[in-house]
């Protein structure tokens, strides 16, 4: 009689603990989640954060007065311009990086300057986030770490050596349309030095026609 009993409150005392162990990997299944959404959400917003930044550092750019630097010297320069006398603005605030919780960023300066041209994130954690990502953030993918996402703006007018460099190289296109088309037109150089000769005779025939009435 006391055998049934014993072994049922046996089964229910174990149901308890299986229940509890599963409640406890639920309860850490549940946690790790809300960790990833967390930190997906902070790698989003440090997006969204860089992409202003970019943009004020170009409106900086793009405002520059004649003979004042293109590139602030320091993020501060964002909030106020100091280059005119009036209240100017590019940012609106300094942003606190979303991921490692401080107003600290890492600089990116022009190369032989002193001034900005980019920020990137302080922290050397991997991203969780290594693909798909906008247009302007294409050079993002694969990184290793956070800090690798670097956002830089870029200057208005390329350097002169890259604007001037294409027509250097396009030079040849000159010799383009004998190689293109060889067969039409090697007749063609013949009419061109006759040209002036007929032009001659038309004008002659064109003031005779006028000194006949």
């Amino acid at each position: 009689m006391h055998r049934p009993a014993r072994r049922q409150r046996g089964v229910t005392y174990l149901g308890l603990i299986i229940l509890v162990a599963i409640l406890g990997l639920v309860g850490a299944a549940g946690l790790k989640m809300g960790s990833l959404l967390q930190r997906q959400a902070a790698e989003q917003e440090l997006l969204d954060i860089g992409a202003e930044f970019v943009d004020a550092l170009q409106s900086y750019t793009g405002a520059t007065p004649a003979g004042q630097p293109q590139h602030p010297p320091t993020l501060a320069a964002l909030l106020r311009d100091p280059r005119f006398p009036q209240v100017r603005r590019h940012l609106r605030k300094l942003y606190v990086d979303p991921v490692t919780g401080r107003a600290e960023w890492g600089l990116l300066y022009q190369p032989g300057g002193q001034g900005i041209i980019g920020v990137h994130s302080l922290s050397s954690s991997a991203p969780l986030k290594v693909g798909n990502f906008d247009a302007r953030f294409t050079g993002f993918e694969g990184k290793a770490h956070l800090s690798e996402w670097q956002f830089v703006a870029g200057g208005p007018v390329p350097p002169a050596g890259l604007v001037l460099a294409p027509p250097d190289a396009a030079a040849p296109p000159s010799a383009a349309p004998p190689a293109l088309f060889p067969p039409p037109h090697p007749a063609a150089p013949a009419p061109e030095p006759s040209a002036p000769e007929a032009a001659e005779p038309e004008e002659e025939t064109g003031a005779q026609a006028r000194n006949l009435p």
